[in-house]
């Protein structure tokens, strides 16, 4: 009940917060192939985001491709001042966003150098959809693997090994 509570007063902060729909802060963590920890300043305070990017899905890390999809974000972002567009707060209370290292938009980054798949289920976006595309064309990353399981396959197994066989 106490943990509740204060994801729900953590969720108010940040959708009070975020109501100018950007953050600009500097990546302190990156936790997987497509969330990372976020440092804003503002006017002395300083706030922590977790973000997570939008409109992918990165390998887990224990999967073929998760640690090199976590060090592919990490050498483009990490210890760099940011620019995150939001789009939500999702159910475990991190913001799902665009983030952008000055003009380039690091989540179709991820898709075109094969660390990441476009996230269909939750993102239209044709330019990440094409990305995905010419990545497995060119047999980048993950899509250099014989047979790449995508992640929300690889959970639902982990989850429940009956579903595999």
């Amino acid at each position: 009940m106490k943990k509740s509570i204060f994801l729900l007063l953590i969720a108010f902060g940040i959708i009070a917060h975020l109501y100018s729909a950007e953050i600009t802060g500097r990546v302190v963590g990156i936790t997987d192939g497509d969330t990372v920890t976020v440092i804003e300043q503002d006017q002395g305070k300083i706030n922590r985001f977790t973000v997570r990017l939008y409109g992918i899905d990165a390998p887990e890390k224990q999967q073929e491709f998760g640690t090199k999809a976590r060090e592919y974000l990490s050498k483009l972002i990490f210890d760099k001042y940011v620019r995150v567009h939001f789009r939500e707060i999702d159910r475990y209370g991190r913001i799902v966003g665009r983030i952008y290292d000055g003009e380039k938009e690091i989540n179709v980054q991820m898709i075109a150098a094969g660390m990441a798949w476009h996230y269909r289920q939750y993102s239209a976006d044709k330019e990440y959809s094409d990305a995905e595309t010419k990545a497995r064309e060119l047999k980048a990353g993950l899509w250099s693997s014989p047979v790449p399981v995508p992640p929300w396959q690889w959970r639902k197994i982990k989850k429940n090994p009956f579903f595999s066989r």
